[in-house]
């Protein structure tokens, strides 16, 4: 069997449906083109209402467009922590799009080079390639297509299944498997009913298709393959032909129906999700947009306070679940679900447009749309955001909720303390401003003022090893570490405030505002080259947030007690650190005298999600981990998958009935998840509110003496001997 020297190969396309036939066909599919493109329409419409977003989402168009191609052809995302679910919709994707050309293909031959110019491509070598291609694809469609089933009805995946599941999730699906089933089943009927021709082999499901029909005797009608004049429609009895018209017209209606159904329920993620990659915010989260000095619409009075891109998110969502499956407060009980939050505003924004009634968007008391306990328990962790494959950016619309909160006064009594604590004294304690630098006096050496001298550090120490007595521990550990490696660093003492981060995710802006206006003023008055932070929350902002701040605008406000006026380090020329990236670098030149034998503990890491998820750090803690010859056993979530530690967000003033805590499930996971198991020693963290919140959980989970909570910084102390410069010990004690 020579196939590929039959170079006149082809095949009729409509073949088996008369000419009253076709013109229906297309009187249906014009009618289905404008139904599709009027509910697209109003979907674009609709965003056109949404208030303008305050970051660039169109700009290096062509740029974005390519980058989001790859990002949605590659399905990297789906593929994270998901092997099944990755090929699965890789399968359905790759597959459809290989039927959706094949479809255009035909159009294009049929209609255009053929009809304008009398070539007639779709034949030969390319006629029997693309039948193979169409077959292979349209097979992995519904391999893909069949996954999902076995996933959602068979398995049941938890994560699938919630108050936002409904019927369109259902004919969503089947509607598809009916497509890939009906599109091979209508190839076998064409394949038998025309005698199986030899080269149509390389239809391979379709030709096995019809060799089964062959074994089973389905009749045919003799002669039908050749008659120009035939219609199926003229013919009565069960039989190949009849069969082929019925599942023709079955399969086109099908397709009619999907077509037009796109742009009005859960199909129009296909285009959503590719809009919504396009327009994405590469800072999304680690950056939140400013709020004018006017207020006007950063809040959420109302649905149309929401911007266009918020609106985007909400129709890109294809109720897939992954955020709310790795949200570390619903796994607490907590009342959250990033995914319901997004579509509960979807649901509400979709009845007032249909004519419903007007509700709070956000209060106390259940009488709104998102209840003020849901966001509250929002720890900022970014695990919504990184999981979502999809790239809706949750903490933007979570954040403008919170504002809102904020604005009403609706917030926790305890969140109320921390707000004033800060207005008055600078910190979240409540303490004194000139206690600030009291955490230094057991040191062995006298820690520069950055005011009064040039360094080459300026170390923002931050809150919690301000006053926190278990945190000062790490403050004294990384100055005895800086001062072992003869480096030249300052702090600011009482001109050093709180830095504003979870404040700012709580809702409070104006008071974020004027802590970034207090800090660069004072900045602006010293001299050093890089700005070292304690707290991943404190790197996060100094390095995103500040340079994104209008200090202009707020510059003349009475309320504001600062003269700044520019955008600061809008350049970058201010390097900004956390202080394990710091400190690796002096490890690497060798300014540390580490060998990497010195400490032989089996030790876990704990990735602060500001540190990691936030900024793409993960490798400095754990070289300075490993130079210490600790033996580093990861847990099974680490890196872009770890756990939050429950404190972000305003979650470490809060006080919830969860079970279990997220610090808690933590430590469990470090003691009989990881390989060691309980021969892990010491659970190491890099952040001062991850210290404080494990420190809690090993206490209320009863772990007291099981492992040890320590800070990389510690490690580094106890490796290289200076304990006793740092006085660490007795401090702590």
């Amino acid at each position: 069997m020579n196939i590929v020297a039959q170079s006149e190969v082809s095949r009729e396309t409509y073949w088996g449906i008369s000419s009253t036939e076709y013109a229906l066909f297309y009187l249906l599919a014009s009618i289905t083109i404008v139904v599709l493109l009027y509910g697209v329409y109003r979907r674009f419409s609709r965003y056109a209402e949404g208030d303008d977003d305050p970051f660039a989402r169109l700009d290096d168009l062509p740029d974005r467009i390519v980058s989001a191609a790859k990002i949605v052809l590659s399905n990297e995302k789906n593929f994270n922590r998901d092997l099944y679910g990755g090929l699965m919709h890789s399968f359905i994707l790759w597959g459809f799009l290989t039927l959706f050309i094949a479809t255009s293909i035909i159009a294009f031959n049929q209609y255009g080079t053929d009809l304008l110019l009398g070539i007639h491509f779709w034949q030969g070598d390319f006629y029997l390639g693309y039948q193979f291609m169409v077959d292979a694809m349209g097979l992995l469609f519904v391999v893909g297509i069949g996954m999902a089933i076995y996933r959602r009805y068979w398995v049941r995946n938890e994560r699938l299944w919630d108050r936002h599941t409904s019927s369109e999730d259902d004919i969503f699906i089947w509607t598809l498997f009916g497509l890939g089933l009906g599109g091979f089943l209508l190839e076998g009927f064409r394949i038998y009913a025309t005698g199986m021709p030899e080269h149509e082999i390389v239809s391979f499901v379709g030709y096995g298709l019809a060799m089964v029909f062959d074994a089973i005797g389905l009749p045919t009608i003799e002669g039908t393959a050749t008659d120009p004049n035939y219609t199926a429609v003229s013919v009565l009895g069960v039989n190949a032909e009849t069969l082929h018209w019925l599942t023709w017209w079955s399969h086109s209606l099908l397709a009619f129906f999907f077509i037009a159904w796109i742009p009005y329920a859960k199909p129009f993620h296909m285009i959503s999700s590719f809009a919504n990659v396009i327009t994405r915010d590469e800072k999304a989260g680690k950056r939140l947009p400013n709020v004018p000095s006017d207020l006007d619409a950063t809040n959420a009075e109302s649905i149309d306070d929401f911007t266009w891109k918020e609106i985007l998110d909400q129709d890109a969502c294809t109720k897939c679940g992954r955020c709310s499956s790795v949200c570390p407060a619903k796994a607490s009980d907590r009342p959250l679900d990033p995914r319901n939050v997004i579509l509960d505003l979807k649901t509400y924004r979709e009845s007032l447009d249909a004519g419903g009634e007007e509700q709070p968007i956000i209060a106390d008391g259940g009488t709104s749309v998102i209840d003020a306990e849901t966001m509250e328990s929002c720890m900022a962790c970014m695990a919504c955001m990184d999981a979502c494959p999809v790239e809706i950016e949750h903490l933007q619309s979570f954040t403008r909720l919170n504002r809102q909160l904020t604005d009403q006064g609706d917030v926790s009594s305890s969140m109320q303390d921390v707000f004033q604590n800060v207005m008055q004294n600078g910190n979240t304690f409540g303490d004194s401003p000139r206690n600030r630098g009291d955490w230094a006096d057991d040191l062995e050496f006298d820690v520069p003022d950055a005011r009064e001298e040039e360094v080459d550090y300026l170390w923002y120490v931050g809150d919690f090893p301000s006053y926190d007595e278990r945190n000062k521990k790490v403050a004294r550990s990384l100055a005895a570490i800086l001062q072992e490696a003869d480096v030249s660093f300052g702090i600011l003492f009482d001109d050093e405030k709180y830095d504003g981060n979870d404040i700012r995710r709580v809702g409070e802006e104006f008071l974020y505002v004027e802590l970034a206006g207090h800090h660069v003023e004072t900045w602006e008055d010293c001299e050093f080259d890089t700005i070292v932070c304690t707290d991943p929350h404190s790197y996060n902002t100094f390095k995103n947030e500040y340079p994104e701040v209008d200090f202009e605008e707020f510059a003349d406000d009475p309320m504001m007690p600062f003269d700044y006026e520019e955008q600061w380090n809008a350049d970058g020329e201010i390097d900004v650190l956390h202080w394990t990236q710091a400190v690796e670098e002096i490890v690497q030149d060798g300014r540390l005298d580490l060998t990497g034998t010195e400490l032989d503990y089996t030790v876990t890491y704990h990735d602060p999600c500001h540190l990691g998820r936030y900024n793409d750090e993960y490798e400095a803690p754990r070289e300075l981990i490993r130079a210490t010859g600790c033996e580093l056993d990861e847990m099974p979530r680490n890196r872009d998958n770890s756990f939050c530690c429950g404190g972000g967000g305003g979650g470490l003033w809060m006080d919830f009935e969860e079970e279990p805590k997220p610090s808690k499930e933590r430590i469990r996971e470090a003691l009989e998840d990881t390989d060691a198991g309980s021969d892990v020693e010491k659970f190491v963290v890099a952040c001062p509110m991850c210290m404080t919140m494990y420190e809690d959980g090993r206490k209320t989970g009863g772990y007291e003496d099981e492992i040890e909570i320590v800070d990389v910084a510690e490690l580094i102390v106890e490796a290289i001997g200076a304990e006793e410069t740092a006085k660490v010990t007795a401090a702590a004690d």
